[in-house]
């Protein structure tokens, strides 16, 4: 109310006549000034007061006064947002006074006014950590003073950018939501302020882009006063694309900075996980590969405070070694290949400390290297006892066989067979086929190597019908046959079922069969009495082919109606299909 009222004192109108004399209304005010963007303003002197001091330069303090002065939160989300909103439409008037030397005195005295005046002004030292932070009104204070007094400008910006309440509470184990809930009134416009204090943080880094030394205190101020991991990456991301035009040439001094910055967000939320993460992982690789060599070699020799072995192998490394970024960098061979060996070293140390996440990864980059690609080999071989399943060694297995790599790929499935486990009913479990796959794999290697496969399956699977289907697959083919590598014709003979190794694979098979039947047989219900019948079925199949398979089956019949005669039911199904 006293801004407007000394501002509308000083308007260039004649048609009012001048103060004291008369006063337009409000309505007046607008219907006048609504056909022009800015109204005009005029000095008139203060009676009884020294020249320098008009009505305008009392409109003009009095809002620096208001703004600047230390305010607790309000209660209430209404309140808080209504602070906001005052605060932002003050600012916006006090912006469409133009400014003249009277003025800019004004500003300047004041600004420092409000610096050195301690616990009462809003950017005094020390602050009570309720607070309401000066980051809008701080922001166009340094953008106004950026033009007339540099030094006071980043006097006010940095004292602007604070965070009271988090700041006192940085150190302590509460962290930001501690200091919420144990501060009131709640701030219900968090997100406003943090994303204010973001937008003068980036003002900042922008008009300090060749300076180094501001650049590194407006750094350290953001680094120390913004606590929200999300707005650090934004600003990171707002002074990359600052320091990086698409119309002009690069600012070095300020890309240095960002990658600092960069670097920090990623410390911080090493452990603290954030849903932009990943985002923040790339966009660090893709500033760095900006710079140069140097920072990403940086990143990759410092990649354990910054990155997670997964991050580190599958985002930084495979990005480090792509075509693109040599192109990118117009890389020498030389340089490509040192480069090259700094990514691998990275994946292997990745895959020892993750083998289940990064160890496929790092056989992929190294693959160009032989000794480094048999240390991933060896990674995976030795993570085998507990850090990988059988699921993960069956797909590296299967990855290793595609590149030619056979009896790498067989070596890794004896390992992953040792640590799977199918019992009589997972007749439908993905591993199956993995099952399939490594007995292919050992009958294409030869018989020796299918004579050490199918012990391990047999003990690791229970199910009659995936032993059965194994069985039925070996014999169709001559083992050794995808061994013919020399081009040369070799006889090879078909395996027999009453000869090693199929006959230890057949016996198993039938044992399971007479298992699985009894165990199907503890809790069945009449609806599964002909499905019950169809395996019958299907293990009859199986026991012929052994030499006394007949007897055994018709054993098995027997026993089943001596054992369950009370399901009459099903001992007569099972009589009318098998006698």
């Amino acid at each position: 109310m006293i801004f407007d009222t000394l501002l509308e004192v000083s308007r260039k109108d004649s048609t009012y006549g001048s103060w004291p004399t008369r006063l337009r209304s409000r309505s007046e005010s607008e219907a006048s000034s609504s056909g022009s963007q800015h109204p005009s303003y005029q000095h008139i002197p203060v009676p009884g007061s020294n020249a320098d001091e008009t009505y305008l330069t009392l409109a003009y303090e009095v809002v620096l006064i208001g703004l600047g002065q230390q305010r607790v939160m309000p209660h209430g989300v209404y309140a808080q947002d209504k602070s906001c909103k005052a605060e932002e439409e003050l600012i916006a008037k006090h912006r469409e006074i133009a400014l003249d030397p009277r003025l800019v005195s004004v500003l300047q005295k004041q600004a420092t006014l409000l610096i050195d005046g301690g616990p009462s002004s809003g950017l005094g030292v020390p602050i009570p950590p309720q607070s309401v932070p000066m980051h809008s009104f701080g922001h166009y204070l340094f953008k106004v003073l950026l033009q007339y007094n540099q030094n006071l400008a980043y006097r006010v910006g940095l004292r602007a950018m604070r965070m009271p309440a988090f700041d006192a509470s940085r150190g302590s184990d509460t962290g930001m939501n501690g200091v919420l809930a144990a501060n009131y009134p709640r701030w219900f416009v968090l997100g406003h302020i943090e994303a204010q204090q973001c937008e003068l943080a980036a003002c900042m880094l922008s008009a300090a882009k060749d300076d180094v030394n501001r650049l590194q205190t407006v750094l350290e101020a953001a680094q120390q006063h913004i606590h929200c991991s999300s707005q650090l990456f934004k600003l990171a991301q707002d002074a990359f694309k600052v320091s990086t035009p698409s119309d002009g040439p690069t600012h070095a001094k300020l890309l240095q900075a960002t990658f600092k910055l960069g670097l920090h967000v990623l410390r911080i939320t090493l452990s603290n996980m954030n849903w932009h993460r990943r985002e923040m992982v790339r966009w660090m690789v893709k500033c760095a590969t900006e710079i140069g060599i140097s920072a990403l070699i940086h990143i990759m020799q410092t990649w354990y405070t910054l990155f997670t072995p997964n991050e580190a192998a599958q985002v930084v490394a495979t990005t480090v070694m792509s075509p693109t970024t040599a192109v990118q960098l117009k890389l020498s061979c030389q340089q490509q290949e040192d480069l090259n060996a700094h990514a691998r070293k990275v994946a292997l140390k990745c895959a020892a400390q993750d083998p289940s996440s990064c160890a496929l990864c790092a056989l992929t980059l190294c693959e160009k290297d032989l000794m480094a690609f048999e240390t991933a080999y060896q990674i995976v071989v030795d993570a085998s006892n507990g850090a990988m399943n059988s699921t993960q060694l069956f797909q590296i297995a299967r990855f290793m066989e595609h590149r030619g790599y056979a009896v790498h790929a067989y070596r890794l499935a004896v390992l992953a067979m040792r640590n799977l486990t199918l019992a009589y009913n997972q007749d439908s479990h993905p591993a199956i086929n993995d099952v399939y796959w490594a007995c292919a794999l050992s009958h294409s290697l030869g018989k020796d190597e299918l004579a050490s496969m199918l012990p391990l399956v047999i003990k690791s699977v229970q199910c009659p019908s995936v032993l059965a289907d194994v069985l039925r697959r070996c014999s169709l083919t001559a083992p050794g046959v995808g061994r013919l590598q020399d081009g040369k014709r070799r006889c090879f003979k078909l395996l027999s079922y009453d000869h090693a190794p199929l006959q230890q694979l057949l016996d198993a098979t039938i044992s399971a069969y007479i298992n699985t039947a009894h165990s199907r047989l503890t809790h069945i219900s009449p609806r599964h009495y002909c499905d019950f019948i169809d395996f019958l079925g299907k293990a009859r199949e199986t026991f012929r082919l052994a030499p006394d398979g007949h007897l055994q089956f018709m054993k098995l019949i027997d026993d089943l109606k001596i054992m369950y005669r009370g399901k009459k039911k099903l001992i007569q199904l099972i009589r009318e299909r098998f006698g």
